[in-house]
């Protein structure tokens, strides 16, 4: 079932649409117990300028806030409308930042634990470990390093603060445009830390689940934005 009007064509390249959108169903749904409403949401990556995406990417939103009566009629006005960053979050205040990291392939333990060469005599390798661990128990256990995935795994960043909301990508796009990305054309949000991911990754925000008691929320003053072009950095 789609209660939702006015989709977009592409998602259709991601899930198969009904063609029939019949909001008279949902009141089969009035009235049940009811412990928690979510709505389904699909990205616009067709208006970001500089990303080749077309296919919108989907996924599961918790609506939160006051009782389920009025999480089922705010679920009910969003339907089929744009949901943006300014619907949910302000300047100065703070967000969880979800987003898959950059991708490094198959690794050996050096580079992905960190742990130190053998000495240069060792006469099988050096980018290695010592040895697997005692003989009792009869298994090599799990906190022994290993080579394996590094990167391209969903991480949470907690409690970015986010310092601008704007919709004149001008005023923050350097000379020549950022690096691997180009011009910022629509809305954009700056946020004080680091974010997963390589450019041009879907980035994810939600509500802050460990904000601090004593976490400053006023709206910062930035004075001063760099435009120097990052070419060549």
């Amino acid at each position: 079932e789609v209660w939702a009007q006015d989709l977009d064509p592409l998602l259709s390249k991601r899930l198969s649409v009904p063609k029939n959108h019949d909001e008279s169903s949902f009141a089969r749904y009035e009235g049940l117990d009811v412990e928690d409403v979510r709505v389904l949401a699909y990205t616009q990556p067709k208006l970001v300028k500089g990303v080749p995406k077309k296919v919108p990417d989907m996924m599961e939103l918790r609506i939160g806030g006051g009782s389920i009566d009025e999480r089922i009629q705010y679920a009910k006005s969003i339907l089929g409308t744009e949901v943006g960053i300014n619907d949910f979050a302000a300047e100065g205040g703070f967000v969880d930042v979800i987003a898959v990291t950059k991708g490094k392939g198959f690794q050996g333990v050096t580079k992905r634990f960190g742990v130190k060469l053998l000495s240069h005599k060792n006469s099988k390798h050096r980018r290695g470990i010592g040895n697997l661990g005692p003989k009792r128990p009869g298994y090599v256990r799990g906190t022994v390093p290993g080579s394996g995935q590094l990167g391209y795994h969903q991480r949470t960043e907690f409690n970015k603060q986010l310092m601008k909301i704007g919709t004149e990508g001008a005023e923050i796009t350097p000379k020549g445009g950022f690096l691997n990305y180009g011009d910022v054309a629509n809305t954009y949000v700056l946020v004080h830390g680091s974010v997963p991911g390589p450019t041009k990754r879907l980035v994810r925000f939600r509500d802050p689940a460990r904000l601090p008691k004593k976490a400053d929320t006023e709206a910062v003053n930035i004075t001063y934005i760099s435009t120097e072009s990052k070419q060549g950095a």
